[in-house]
C-alpha cells in the first residue's frame, strides 16, 4: 500500500489535471457558441440557393426535348464503379468518440462497397493521418494543382488524397471551392461515378449524428440524399446535456433557430411560387453557373457543422474527465486518511506496548 506522501503527490497531480480539463472544457464551450452561430447562420443561404435552383429547374430546359437526355453533367447518373468519399474529421484529440464515429462510418461505407474503386479526400488532420496509416499501399498526395490527380498506378482499390491542409476551424470558403472544383471536374470527365460526404451533422448540443450524404450526382435539390446516419445513444445525449448546462451553453438556441426557420420558409416559398421571373441571362446559363455553388455550399456547410460538433464533443469529454478527476481525488483522499489513521494507530499501539513492557 502507498504511503501518505505518495498519495499526497498523486492527489496534487490529479488536481492539476482537473484544472487543465476544466479549462479545456470552458474554452470548448466558448468556441462552441461561435461555431454554433456560424453553422446556424449558414443554413438560410443553402436553403435559398436550393430554392433558386429549383425555381430555375422548372423554367430552364434541363432535358433535351428530342432525346430526353439531361443537359447538365452534374445531374447525369451512371453505374457507380468509382466513388469519391470526402471525409470531414477533426484536427485534435480529446474529443471523445467524435473522430472514432467518423472513421467507423467511413469503414462501414467502404466495406459495403468493397468491390468498387474508392478515392478518399480528407478534410482535417486526424482523417489524413489515420487513412495514411490504414492504407499505406495507396498513394497519398496533399496537392491539388490545376484540378488534376497525379498520374499513378493504382496500388489498391482505395486511394487516399489530402484535402485542404489548413486547420479545420480556419478553412475558408475559397479552399472549399477549390476542392469542389476538383470534385466537379473529376465527375464531369467521368473519372468518378459518384461523390459522397461523411461528416458529423450538428443540430444542437444533444442532437448530433454522423451522416453519409450523396454529393454527386444531384438527384434532388430539396431532399437530401442521406445514405446512412448514426444517432448518439441516450446516455451520450444526457452526458452532453449535463456538460452544456454546467458550462452555461444553451441546449436549444430557440431565438436563433426561430429566425433561421423563418428565413428557410421564405426560401421554400420563393422556390415553389408560381411566378414568372424575368432573368437577365437565359435560365439555362444561370442554372449551370449556380449549380456548382450548390455543391460548394454543401461541403462548406458540412465543415461548419463538423466544427461545432467537434467543440461540443470536446466539451462533453472534458466535463467527464473533470468529474472523473474529482471522484478520483475523493477516493484518494479517503485512502490517504485511512493510511494515516492506520499509521497513527500503529504508533499509539507501539507506544502503549513499550510502556507496558517497562
Amino acid at each position: 500500500m502507498a504511503n501518505v506522501l505518495d498519495l499526497r503527490r498523486r492527489i496534487r497531480s490529479v488536481r492539476n489535471t482537473r484544472q487543465i480539463t476544466k479549462a479545456m472544457k470552458m474554452v470548448s464551450a466558448a468556441k462552441l457558441r461561435r461555431a454554433q452561430e456560424r453553422a446556424i447562420s449558414a443554413r438560410p443561404y443553402a436553403a435559398m440557393l436550393a430554392s433558386v435552383l429549383e425555381s430555375l429547374k422548372r423554367r430552364a430546359e434541363i432535358y433535351d426535348p428530342e432525346t430526353g437526355e439531361c443537359r447538365h453533367p452534374l445531374l447525369l447518373t451512371r453505374p457507380e464503379k468509382r466513388i469519391l468519399l470526402v471525409v470531414v474529421s477533426g484536427d485534435k484529440g480529446f474529443a471523445g468518440a467524435f473522430n472514432t464515429n467518423i472513421f467507423k462510418a467511413t469503414a462501414n461505407f467502404i466495406s459495403e462497397n468493397g468491390e468498387k474503386q474508392i478515392d478518399i479526400d480528407t478534410i482535417g488532420r486526424k482523417g489524413r493521418d489515420l487513412f495514411r496509416r490504414r492504407y499505406p499501399a495507396a498513394q497519398f498526395s496533399e496537392t491539388h494543382e490545376e484540378n488534376q490527380r497525379p498520374d499513378r498506378q493504382r496500388g489498391s482499390a482505395i486511394e487516399v488524397f489530402g484535402g485542404p491542409t489548413a486547420a479545420l476551424d480556419r478553412i475558408n470558403y475559397d479552399a472549399i471551392r477549390e476542392l469542389t472544383d476538383e470534385i466537379i471536374s473529376l465527375y464531369v470527365h467521368e473519372e468518378i461515378d459518384a461523390a459522397y460526404l461523411v461528416y458529423n451533422e450538428f443540430k444542437s448540443v444533444i442532437q448530433q449524428r454522423v451522416v453519409v450524404e450523396r454529393l454527386l450526382p444531384i438527384v434532388s435539390l430539396t431532399v437530401r440524399e442521406i445514405e446512412r446516419a448514426e444517432e448518439p445513444s441516450l446516455e451520450e445525449r444526457e452526458r452532453a446535456a449535463e456538460a452544456a448546462l454546467s458550462a452555461g451553453v444553451s441546449l436549444y438556441p430557440h431565438e436563433a433557430e426561430a429566425a433561421q426557420k423563418q428565413l428557410e420558409d421564405e426560401a421554400k416559398n420563393f422556390g415553389t411560387a408560381e411566378v414568372d421571373y424575368i432573368y437577365e441571362q437565359p435560365p439555362q446559363e444561370i442554372f449551370a453557373d449556380v449549380l456548382p455553388r450548390y455543391v460548394t455550399s454543401q461541403i462548406y456547410h458540412a465543415t461548419l457543422e463538423s466544427i461545432a460538433a467537434e467543440h461540443a464533443a470536446r466539451m462533453t469529454a472534458m466535463d467527464s474527465a473533470t468529474n472523473n478527476a474529482s471522484d478520483m481525488i475523493d477516493s484518494l483522499t479517503l485512502t490517504m486518511n485511512r493510511v494515516r489513521q492506520a499509521a497513527i494507530t500503529k504508533e499509539i499501539i507501539e507506544i502503549v506496548s513499550g510502556a507496558a513492557a517497562l
